[in-house]
């Protein structure tokens, strides 16, 4: 398969943006209904930096699934929706993907396939992991996740990690990137909170739903705060 996978972080500052931002979690979808080659997408919004349920009013995200490269390209250049986010924006980061695994579903369905040419030399890995949380499990999740997740901003080669959400509270994703996939196996492995989390999830059966995916970031476009995420 040829399909890749494009995720764009936007950044806004200042409450004329971030309100603007808010309301495009629902006005963007008629930009998005039929776009040529776009096979799944979601709109996410963000919590606060230690995968809090509190919202981040600043930073949004745009996972879409594309049937090949072409069919991304042909819409950053031209789509309007692009446009607008850009001219609202403080930062607009565009990051291209190659599947290398999937397991599990969002929305009933498992969006990202293997791709057929994953690359020698990658700029980094992306690794997303999504989930719809049980209502009777609600309290008991968020009590123990930020604590589980913390170790994780100072995980060695980590260049970014955030907490996205379809839904509040409900609906949550997690995005990290990290230079390479030793990097984010050695923190999958080595890190006692997150595999205690691991082994929680089992226990308690957090989950009416949840994926797991890997990645190969092999472009970037745009800067993120400042600087670039992955040199290339």
């Amino acid at each position: 398969m040829k399909q890749i996978t494009t995720l764009c972080l936007i950044d806004y500052k200042g409450f004329a943006n971030q309100f603007w931002a808010l309301k495009m979690m629902q006005m963007a979808k008629p930009y998005l209904k039929n776009v040529e080659g776009l096979g799944f997408y979601k709109l996410l919004g963000s919590g606060k930096d230690g995968f809090k349920p509190q919202p981040d009013w600043s930073t949004y995200a745009l996972l879409q699934v594309w049937d090949e490269e072409q069919f991304a390209k042909n819409f950053f250049e031209s789509s309007e929706l692009i446009k607008k986010y850009k001219s609202h924006s403080e930062n607009f980061c565009q990051l291209y993907l190659k599947s290398i695994k999937a397991h599990g579903f969002w929305s009933k369905r498992q969006p990202f396939v293997k791709h057929e040419n994953l690359d020698k030399n990658p700029l980094g890995v992306a690794i997303i992991t999504r989930a719809s949380i049980k209502t009777s499990q609600l309290r008991r999740f968020w009590q123990y996740v930020p604590a589980a997740q913390a170790p994780i901003a100072k995980a060695e080669g980590l260049v970014y990690t955030k907490g996205f959400g379809e839904f509040p509270i409900w609906e949550m994703a997690t995005f990290s990137l990290w230079k390479n996939m030793d990097a984010a196996m050695s923190y999958a492995y080595n890190s006692k909170e997150h595999q205690k989390a691991i082994t929680m999830t089992r226990q308690f059966d957090w989950y009416k739903e949840e994926l797991f995916s890997r990645f190969q970031v092999y472009k970037s476009e745009g800067q993120w705060h400042g600087q670039e995420l992955f040199d290339g």
